[in-house]
């Protein structure tokens, strides 16, 4: 259970008692160690149990679950107590806080509240030297049509998700012309309009049995159907499926359109890094520099961005690599070589580039940037490198 956030919970009333547990049992990075419904078992219980959270909800008696937070608080340190009230009151929560717990949550619970408290437990207990609970948000933006986003997206994720460790999902943001289902022939029963006027009745169970999981591991969020229905997925709605996912899944992957609108904007700023595909031509660096310089604007967001350029070697006429850099003022961060054929027969065939061409030099390029942006691996590799041949070793298993 490496990584993974023990849990304890104790509330008296068994209704909100079962919604934690189900949020709680719906998060791939979080463990229930034990619930209870006696606040006069639960010290007992935090003891044998050793949680890295204990859960006190206060409203069956506030007196006695304050006691009990004290309790915990001083016996075992290096547990994050969380406290859970429908009282709203000032100085309820100034005294649970004194009391000793760390977050205070209002009742009944909502999962963003939930998922952003343990993250700051967690984050607060490890001195934040430890990453987030929750997953990383990755975008796959471009430069231009027809840059390769989708092609890059899909097959960074099948990637990511040979890992048995990990739990990854794409969305296919692109809601006109998006074709993610295709370059995976799969045919999905729901898609991201379905999760998205639906998301406050979904809980994480639901929202798992929402998605299509592929052979290769990976769950698929489509586009809608009918084009018209775009319209009604407001950014409000996407910031709570992301939420959501980032919560259910160690890795999000999130296939942009082209236009930048609202929805697109909504996953660049909830990203951990972004891919920002373009090609070796004065257009499309041209766009990198207008792109970059409009990132600016949004806090955080330019430095999160990293430059790829894909189909290298597509032309013989190409800008150089160092003319690319000084033209977009920063360097490029990984280079995908071309190979058009490999790439057209994944497409038609509905096949990831990991089953298709395992050892192409295209497919291991791919693996090795999804692994330097995972936010969980060690490697440090080089693409341009010669006698960096690592990921020929996992490509050959």
């Amino acid at each position: 259970m490496s990584g993974t956030l023990r849990i304890s919970i104790c509330d008296p009333n068994e209704a909100s008692r079962e919604n934690l547990k189900k949020f709680l049992v719906g998060m791939d990075k979080t463990w229930l160690e034990a619930d209870c419904s006696r606040y006069e078992f639960f010290r007992e219980i935090v003891g044998e149990t050793t949680p890295d959270v204990a859960i006190v909800s206060l409203d069956t008696d506030i007196e006695r679950a304050m006691g009990l937070v004290a309790d915990i608080s001083r016996e075992h340190p290096n547990c994050g107590v969380v406290v859970v009230s429908s009282e709203t009151d000032g100085q309820l929560i100034l005294r649970a806080m004194r009391s000793g717990a760390r977050e205070f949550l209002n009742s009944p619970v909502q999962l963003e509240e939930l998922v952003s408290a343990l993250d700051r437990v967690a984050s607060s207990s490890t001195g934040g030297s430890q990453k987030s609970k929750s997953g990383v948000i990755i975008p796959v933006a471009g430069a231009s049509g027809g840059v390769g986003t989708t092609s890059v997206a899909v097959n960074a994720a099948v990637a990511l998700a040979q890992n048995p460790e990990r739990s990854v999902v794409l969305v296919d943001l692109d809601l006109a012309l998006g074709d993610a289902d295709i370059f995976l022939d799969v045919m999905a029963d729901y898609t991201l309009l379905d999760v998205a006027h639906n998301i406050s009745r979904l809980d994480l169970a639901l929202l798992r049995k929402s998605l299509t999981k592929h052979s290769s591991g990976l769950f698929l969020l489509p586009r809608p159907v009918q084009i018209e229905d775009n319209a009604t997925i407001t950014a409000d709605d996407l910031r709570k499926v992301l939420g959501l996912l980032k919560a259910s899944f160690s890795h999000v992957i999130v296939d942009l359109s082209k236009s930048y609108n609202n929805l697109d904007m909504v996953a660049l700023e909830a990203a951990s890094t972004v891919l920002l595909l373009t090609q070796l031509d004065l257009p499309c660096l041209r766009n990198v520099v207008r792109l970059l310089s409009s990132f600016e604007r949004h806090e955080g967001l330019r430095e999160r961005v990293k430059v790829v350029v894909n189909r290298s070697g597509l032309e013989k006429n190409q800008i150089s690599l160092e003319k690319a850099e000084n033209t977009i003022g920063g360097e490029i961060f990984s280079r995908i070589p071309n190979n058009y054929v490999v790439i057209s027969e994944c497409r038609n065939n509905g096949v990831p580039l990991i089953e298709q061409a395992p050892k192409a030099a295209i497919t291991g390029h791919i693996v090795e940037l999804a692994e330097r942006v995972s936010g969980d691996s060690t490697m440090n590799l080089d693409t341009d490198s010669k006698d960096k041949k690592s990921w020929l070793k996992f490509l050959s298993k």
